[in-house]
């Protein structure tokens, strides 16, 4: 029988806080309950803010905590091929377009929308959805500029992709999901209008990576913070146009600052190491986050 494969998957632009290392130690608590292994991924697709100290801290805060992983590492910033790969499936199957509008034509877009009193629609993130304008630019116009250089992402066609997954998106969650979903639920990609794939210097983006390496990798557990529950329904709809395997999700409770807010690296959130210089051991850990 095939052995339960979980993964912790941290980005290195930042020490661990508190909640990664709830993420991190339930990762490897359900992985020796389950007789599973646990991967450990660097997701340094981020290179402008990715640093190998961050990793180097990373490594030396899990260790700390008595984290036990299968070696070697994956980074991502060593497999851009494998994502370049599926990308190109995706075109070939017309699922994805280049889209050529910067951020201030979006903002502007949705700025003069919004002054005439028309909704414009907003992702789980509260990003405003990207306009259709470059969806329905003629082939011929869309391979002029492709071939003069213009600088472009790729932007999943999610009714497309949607339409060949014959409109039905689902998965399986044993935690449970901001409204106290779990078991089988159904998501609707939509709410993400069109998103990125890929950026014009970096051939991915965080959605295909991570759904491109846990099929890799053959991780059949995803556990992960309850902020990235509405995502799974885009990870699932990439696994299904791609035809890859669906892992079960387990989507948990997020640690909280004194303000309520979640930790955060961007806001500079007390890291392990801090903590560890503090006198706190792993056990106490633990007992601070509640595992």
């Amino acid at each position: 029988m095939t052995r339960p494969v979980f993964r912790f998957a941290p980005s290195p632009n930042g020490e661990l806080h508190l909640g990664h290392a709830y993420s991190a130690l339930l990762n490897s608590d359900m992985a020796d309950k389950a007789g599973g292994r646990l991967l450990l991924r660097i997701e340094d697709i981020d290179a402008a803010r990715s640093r190998r100290a961050y990793e180097e801290a990373i490594l030396r805060d899990l260790e700390w905590l008595g984290v036990k992983w299968e070696r070697p590492v994956r980074r991502q910033s060593e497999h851009m091929a494998d994502y370049a790969e599926a990308l190109l499936r995706l075109r070939r199957d017309e699922l994805v377009y280049p889209a050529f509008m910067g951020r201030s034509e979006v903002r502007a877009i949705v700025s003069e929308a919004e002054a005439q009193g028309r909704a414009w629609p907003r992702d789980p993130d509260g990003a405003p959805h990207y306009p259709d304008r470059d969806r329905t630019i003629p082939q011929k116009e869309r391979r002029k500029r492709l071939d003069a250089g213009y600088a472009h992402a790729w932007r999943l066609d999610t009714a497309a992709a949607l339409a060949q997954a014959s409109g039905v998106i689902e998965f399986t969650e044993t935690g449970e999901g901001p409204d106290g979903d779990t078991g089988r639920i159904r998501l609707d990609p939509r709410v993400w209008g069109d998103p990125i794939l890929a950026r014009f210097d970096t051939p991915t983006s965080y959605h295909l990576s991570v759904t491109v390496d846990d099929a890799l990798q053959g991780v059949t557990h995803v556990v992960r913070g309850r902020d990235l529950f509405h995502a799974t329904s885009i990870h699932r709809l990439l696994q299904v146009v791609l035809g890859l395997p669906e892992p079960a999700y387990h989507h948990h409770r997020l640690i909280l600052g004194p303000d309520g807010r979640k930790l955060s690296k961007s806001f500079g959130d007390v890291g392990l190491r801090e903590v560890r210089e503090a006198g706190y051991t792993p056990t106490e850990v633990r007992r601070l986050i509640g595992l």
